[in-house]
C-alpha cells in the first residue's frame, strides 16, 4: 500500500480499504495518494490484513459511500442534496478536506452501490453509536429538499435495518431535520401526551445513547456533529418539560 494518502484520512486508514467499500473507492481516491502525508500509523491490525479500529478516514469514506447511495435513491441527484452535503462537509471537515471528499463522492455517484454488502462491512467494525451517527447524516441528505421521497425513506429504513439501527431511532434522527408540532416527541421516542416522568426518563435514555463520548476516535469533525444532535435532545426535553 502506498505511504501517502489524502489529508482527510489523517491518523488512520484501516478496515475501510478492504471489502466492498475498498472496491468502490479504489479508483475514486487514486488522485489523493500524492502530495499528502499520512499523519499517524494504521492501528489495531488483527488477523490476515484486517483492521479492528474505526478512525477518521474509515468513517469519512463510509459516509461518502452511503451518501452516494442515498442521493441516488430516487433516481435523481438534486442540487439541494449536493448543496447540503457540500455545506455539511465544509462545516465539519474544512474546505480542503471537503473538496477531496466531494471528488470521491462524484466518482461514487457513477457506480452501483451494493448497499447490503457495504452495510455488512460497516456493521462488522463500527460501534452502534457510530452507526447511529451515519444514519443521522443520511437522514439529513434525505431531508435536504424539505421532504423525504418515498424511495429515500425506503432506503433509509433498509440501511437502518442492515446497520441494526431501530426504526424508532431512525424516526428520532429524522425528526431532528423536520419542523412540526410532534418532532420533540419523536426525538425522545415517546408518544404525544407523555407524562413528565416519561419525558424525563426518555431524556435520560436518549442523552446517554447520543452522548458524543460514545463515538470513540473517529475525528473531531464527527464529534462536533454529534454535539449538535445531543443538543437537540436537550432542546426537546426543555420544550416538553414546559
Amino acid at each position: 500500500m502506498a505511504a501517502k494518502v489524502g489529508k482527510w484520512f489523517a491518523g488512520t486508514l484501516g478496515w475501510v480499504l478492504g471489502g466492498p467499500i475498498g472496491g468502490l473507492i479504489g479508483f475514486g481516491i487514486g488522485y489523493l495518494w500524492d502530495n499528502a502525508t499520512l499523519e499517524g500509523e494504521v492501528s489495531g491490525q488483527q488477523g490476515a490484513g484486517q483492521f479492528r479500529t474505526t478512525g477518521r478516514g474509515d468513517f469519512g469514506v463510509s459516509l461518502m459511500v452511503l451518501s452516494a447511495a442515498m442521493m441516488k435513491a430516487d433516481n435523481r441527484v438534486l442540487k439541494s442534496e449536493l448543496a447540503y452535503v457540500k455545506s455539511f462537509l465544509n462545516q465539519q471537515y474544512g474546505q480542503q478536506a471537503s473538496t477531496e471528499m466531494l471528488q470521491v463522492l462524484k466518482d461514487l455517484l457513477t457506480k452501483d452501490i451494493p448497499v447490503a454488502q457495504v452495510c455488512a462491512q460497516i456493521k462488522s467494525y463500527m460501534t452502534h453509536p457510530q452507526r447511529l451517527q451515519l444514519v443521522h447524516f443520511l437522514a439529513g441528505i434525505a431531508n435536504a429538499d424539505g421532504e423525504i421521497h418515498e424511495l429515500e425513506w425506503k432506503l433509509l429504513k433498509s440501511i437502518s435495518r442492515l446497520l441494526n439501527v431501530s426504526e424508532k431511532d431512525l424516526e428520532s434522527l429524522s425528526a431532528m431535520y423536520q419542523v412540526d408540532n410532534d418532532r420533540y416527541y419523536r426525538i425522545l421516542e415517546i408518544e404525544t401526551g407523555a407524562t413528565q416522568d416519561q419525558i424525563k426518563s426518555a431524556y435520560r435514555r436518549m442523552a446517554k445513547k447520543y452522548h458524543p463520548d460514545k463515538l470513540g476516535d473517529i475525528g473531531e469533525e464527527a464529534r462536533n456533529a454529534a454535539v449538535d444532535k445531543f443538543t437537540q435532545v436537550q432542546e426537546a426535553y426543555d420544550k416538553l418539560s414546559k
